[in-house]
């Protein structure tokens, strides 16, 4: 493969995954922009209603998208995994690893050395308009959308290969991009969410299942919101 080739192949897989995250980012904020109606019930529904028909359709797209890339290559044998016992309780050691830094996390916002992320804050400003919507999107939605885009997705088009530089790389520079796409400023805040994003990156590589992602990051979403 010429080195030009190669450049294009990548050039075509970073728009395809942009193109994949708008879809998310565009469904999402349809059903966040439904809460801009609450007192107007039937404008509400509708827009709410739209924003719903394109999380199903943006859903089925980056669905598909990613079994089409496991089927066509799938050099690090992604496949479902029964949960075993032991498996569960790696998970469950992931998950307390994650609320750990969410702990530290908000510790040092408590004694202001950090400020409150803009992603929290407009999290929390629709679920105070929308609360029962917002928070449904956040803990079954989100955490799919999510798991296939910045994990299956990215890992699967831009390191591939099975072996330990590549998946280290991997889970770092995934990590970093999720942190991005909640906090892009270059500071603490945009740490801490590449942080979780590193345990999820290892958690995909670690129990080749992405629904094992699904889980570990719903159950987060849920103490968040709880």
């Amino acid at each position: 493969m010429t080195i030009l080739r190669y450049l294009g192949i990548k050039a075509g897989q970073i728009i395809k995954w942009i193109l994949f995250l708008l879809a998310y980012l565009v469904a999402s904020s349809v059903v966040s922009l439904a809460g801009q109606f609450r007192f107007n019930p039937g404008r509400m529904q509708q827009v709410l209603g739209l924003g719903l028909i394109l999380c199903a359709a943006a859903l089925a797209l980056v669905g598909w998208r990613y079994t089409v890339q496991l089927q066509n290559n799938n050099p690090r044998q992604i496949h479902k995994n029964r949960f075993t016992p032991k498996r569960v309780s790696q998970l469950l050691l992931l998950f307390l690893t994650m609320l750990f830094i969410q702990f530290f996390w908000s510790y040092l916002i408590s004694i202001g050395l950090l400020h409150m992320p803009a992603n929290q804050q407009a999290v929390n400003a629709s679920e105070a308009q929308m609360p029962l919507w917002n928070n449904l999107f956040a803990i079954f939605i989100a955490p799919v959308f999510e798991e296939i885009i910045f994990r299956g997705i990215f890992l699967n088009y831009f390191f591939n290969k099975d072996n330990l530089l590549n998946n280290t790389l991997g889970i770092l520079v995934s990590g970093l991009v999720f942190g991005l796409g909640h906090e892009p400023a270059f500071d603490v805040t945009l740490l801490m969410y590449s942080a979780l994003g590193w345990v999820l990156g290892f958690a995909y590589l670690y129990f080749r299942d992405i629904r094992y992602n699904i889980a570990i990051h719903l159950l987060n979403n849920l103490m968040t919101v709880l």
